[in-house]
């Protein structure tokens, strides 16, 4: 089931939002592993009463630079199997605290900037 634009942004925006909040709050991101139906409606995420939730942690192979397409094709395998799998990594290395909610979404959706502008940035 492809979803539609404007629910591909829907869907992106609140995935992002639960990264954003899981790596700038432990609390939070305590939730995701011990209730996460109700840490994912927090974020916007809302799903069935029998939904299964898988929270990854440790990202797959070929799946660790963050591509949203891989997290918006298995929220769309959620909703044909009823089987919702989220990758949520540890807090990024970086020092979050520097940087604004805006680099953290860029961060979150597999965003690379180039200090050089040079043709393959454009």
């Amino acid at each position: 089931m492809a979803l539609e634009p404007q629910e591909r942004a829907e869907f992106i925006n609140a995935y992002t939002r639960t990264l954003v909040t899981a790596w700038s709050d432990e609390a939070y991101a305590a939730r995701l592993d011990s209730d996460p139906r109700a840490a994912l409606a927090e974020s916007g995420l809302t799903l069935p009463e029998d939904a299964e939730i898988v929270i990854v942690r440790q990202i797959p192979e070929g799946h660790e630079e963050g591509n949203i397409d891989v997290q918006v094709g298995l929220w769309e395998i959620g909703l044909a199997t009823g089987r919702y799998e989220f990758h949520i990594p540890e807090t990024p290395v970086v020092d979050a605290a520097e940087l604004s909610e805006g680099d953290l979404s860029d961060v979150a959706a597999g965003c690379t900037y180039c200090c050089c502008p040079c043709c393959c940035c454009t």
